[in-house]
């Protein structure tokens, strides 16, 4: 076999994997974040707070059930491109 040839595809075969690979942990870290959200009502609650707002668990609740579509629409918006 040719040497260039052999270097092409060492190189070819090195940019599919990584390019794979980040394919992969962007599908996976997409996933985790849907299942396991990083803003929780306790952190909704905190950021009020510090706000200055005295936040109620209704206010709470809706704050967090808003973020949570966006998050979602987002996901949806991301998917489809």
């Amino acid at each position: 076999m040719n040497l260039g040839l052999a270097i092409l595809l060492i190189v070819l075969a090195a940019l599919g994997g990584v390019v794979g690979g980040m394919y992969l942990v962007r599908r996976q870290l997409e996933k985790e974040f849907a299942e396991n959200p990083r803003l929780n009502v306790d952190a909704v609650r905190v950021m009020l707070s510090a706000n200055g707002q005295k936040p109620n668990e209704a206010k709470v609740q809706q704050v967090y059930r808003q973020i949570q579509s966006q998050q979602k629409a987002a996901l949806a918006k991301n998917k489809k491109k």
